[in-house]
């Protein structure tokens, strides 16, 4: 087993400490992810790109994803009457590949732009942090924590690419048409009876009552009855309150303008068919996925999927009016990305070049990769919709 000791350590002495010698899935998650000193995203585990990596981003496989988001960025600048600053809120950032890529199309393209910008870099990890400040060093960006932007304070547009789906996940069962929440333990604390599900290395699963009345309420907002007979016994997914409690802070700082998630998911109707019944949890270790989070502790990057009307209705909830939704490679070819292709044969490049080139571009696209990420846009504090421009990113490609 390749985890971290210490921070096995310190999880066991987390289920120790509780009274029922156990904590929910939520918390075990966002300690290997983000614990201050031993989770993946706080140190040098986390590994993004091709070579050895546990994963990429549309970011890794060149400049266009973020040049392309670029305009759609100054479209909305402009649908906002121009106004200064004009603030680009990054949610986390990475490695900071995003963040160049659109400073770097900026200088080059939009200088005048480039003056009224403020570009912002929300940050959880220390190590990722200190590598987009190397990276970024010739840009003016600054870095905060989303709680310490003041509310009502932005005029401008936050966004995120593959922020969402690492938000740490309660996970339940359904026994006897029940919703029930599925907790972390150590072995020591627990017997082997039909509540005890999965033990692998220091850790096990047992099944309890739901930690917070916020897990039934999730199903009310979405309109999903789990009640039903479709659902089979021992049906079991993941509730994301996370991306709640994170969406309600984005929209109480946002003034005026947009939201941009970029992330892989489906509407609630199919995240919660009745056929995907072991839910969508995925590890990512060296480019390899697989469904056991209880290996490669601290080393390996966990996932899931994100429920995006969950988003857009508790947006409503926070003022945010949905704009639209669509999947990245229609978004992206509505932005120019058709044009790159096409001009790939003109280009003077060489063979190996411009193959290399083309495979990136049309991993962008591809509708059962990339291409097929969700992209919603979400908006608080503009005129009626039919007054202005529609965003060129959200128009169909003829």
């Amino acid at each position: 087993m390749n985890s971290n000791l210490t921070l096995c350590a310190t999880i066991s002495d987390r289920i120790t400490n509780t009274p029922q010698k156990r904590i929910t899935f939520a918390e075990y998650m966002d300690t290997v992810l983000y614990h201050p000193e031993h989770g993946y995203y706080s140190s040098k585990a986390v590994n993004i790109g091709f070579k050895g990596g546990d994963f990429f981003t549309s970011a890794s496989l060149g400049a266009d994803f973020g040049e392309l988001l670029a305009e759609q960025f100054v479209q909305m600048w402009e649908i906002l009457g121009k106004p200064k600053p004009f603030s680009l809120v990054e949610m986390g950032a990475g490695q900071g590949l995003l963040a160049l890529h659109i400073l770097n199309y900026y200088q080059l393209n939009y200088p005048d732009f480039l003056t009224v910008l403020d570009y912002v870099i929300v940050e959880k990890s220390p190590e990722l942090q200190q590598e987009q400040q190397q990276r970024l060093q010739n840009f003016s960006v600054r870095w905060c924590n989303l709680e310490e932007i003041p509310s009502n304070s932005i005029t401008g547009c936050f966004f995120s690419n593959e922020l969402v789906d690492a938000l740490p996940v309660h996970q339940f069962i359904l026994q006897a048409g029940e919703l029930r929440e599925i907790y972390v333990t150590s072995p020591f604390f627990v017997e082997k009876d039909e509540n005890y599900l999965l033990l692998e290395g220091e850790f096990g699963e047992v099944i309890g009552e739901t930690s917070t009345p916020h897990l039934k309420k999730y199903f009310d907002l979405i309109n999903i009855d789990l009640s039903v007979n479709v659902y089979p016994d021992g049906y079991r997914s993941e509730i994301n309150l996370a991306a709640l409690d994170w969406l309600s802070i984005v929209a109480d700082r946002l003034q005026r303008g947009y939201v941009v998630t970029v992330d892989y998911g489906y509407p609630a109707h199919r995240y919660y068919n009745p056929r995907r019944s072991q839910g969508t949890l995925q590890c990512y270790y060296q480019h390899r996925y697989h469904n056991n989070p209880y290996i490669n502790i601290g080393r390996q990057d966990i996932t899931a999927h994100i429920d995006f009307s969950a988003l857009e209705l508790w947006g409503e909830q926070c003022d945010l009016t949905k704009v639209g939704f669509t999947q990245q490679g229609l978004f992206l070819m509505a932005l120019g990305l058709g044009e790159r292709i096409a001009s790939l044969s003109d280009q003077d490049i060489a063979i190996a070049q411009l193959l290399a080139r083309r495979e990136s571009l049309h991993k962008l696209i591809d509708p059962t990769g990339l291409g097929g990420f969700g992209v919603l846009v979400q908006s608080k504090g503009l005129p009626d919709h039919e007054n202005y421009q529609p965003l060129k990113g959200l128009i169909v490609p003829k």
